[in-house]
């Protein structure tokens, strides 16, 4: 039986006043027991939710790392060794927004995939479809290419210290959501890609849906048998609806 997870994801939202009302919201919720949650604020704020959460259950992420794992003369970017040293426990790598306004290709994703693992850091890898692509009947070929770059670089084994977030990307900030039996068909089709290499593994590994979730929707999508929880955006700058979509996620 997986474990499901609610991560939300702040985005590039958030000052210290703004932020430090989000934590105590979050310090309010009562998540369900069964559930793994995180939150991935934005790098400048961290140190501040991991501090503020330190007592309680969920844990918190980056969302991006650097091509390389250690320190060095790479101006702006954030070395995985040192969000490990901040006490990040997960990382976001392959989100659509970076993999298309800023060009990041499987190679670099890739990269930053196994830059993570090497610090100690779970890394949960965005994979998804542009509205042309799911158009033009492209959905399961463009996500299992993006998951077979990784496998094909590092082999289908990294999946075993890994998460997958399926997110379409016409889904993202739009308010609209694929269907549960389009994300589910999704999803398996992951875990059919996954399970060519090891169907022990396959059967392990938690995918997650991702793309304007909410309360009134979660528990639907959650129902899916290849679902195995969310991966939050807006909602998740809301304490109250975020706590309600984990509890979802328990039910």
């Amino acid at each position: 039986m997986r474990r499901p997870m609610v991560a939300g994801n702040w985005k590039m939202h958030g000052t210290r006043a703004s932020v430090a009302e989000l934590i105590d919201g979050l310090c309010k919720q009562v998540f369900p027991a069964g559930v793994d949650v995180a939150v991935f604020p934005s790098m400048l704020h961290v140190s501040q939710v991991v501090e503020g959460l330190a007592e309680g259950v969920v844990v918190v992420g980056a969302q991006d790392c650097a091509t390389e794992s250690q320190q060095g003369a790479l101006t702006g970017e954030v070395a995985s060794s040192q969000l490990h040293d901040a006490r990040c426990e997960l990382v976001l790598v392959g989100h659509s927004e970076r993999r298309i306004l800023l060009g990041e290709s499987d190679e670099v994703v890739v990269r930053k995939f196994a830059a993570a693992q090497s610090s100690g850091l779970v890394p949960v890898l965005c994979v998804g479809e542009t509205l042309a692509q799911r158009q033009a009947g492209e959905t399961l070929a463009v996500v299992a290419s993006q998951v077979s770059a990784v496998i094909g670089a590092l082999g289908v084994e990294v999946f075993d210290r890994a998460v997958i977030a399926y997110e379409p990307v016409w889904a993202i900030g739009t308010g609209l959501t694929a269907s549960p039996e389009q994300a589910q068909e999704v999803h398996a089709a992951i875990r059919e890609r996954l399970a060519k290499c090891d169907a022990v593994l396959a059967r392990k590994v938690r995918i997650l849906y991702g793309g304007s979730v909410k309360a009134v929707t979660a528990t639907e999508l959650f129902g899916m048998p290849d679902i195995d929880g969310g991966l939050v955006g807006g909602a998740s700058l809301n304490a109250d609806e975020f706590g309600a979509i984990c509890r979802a996620a328990g039910s």
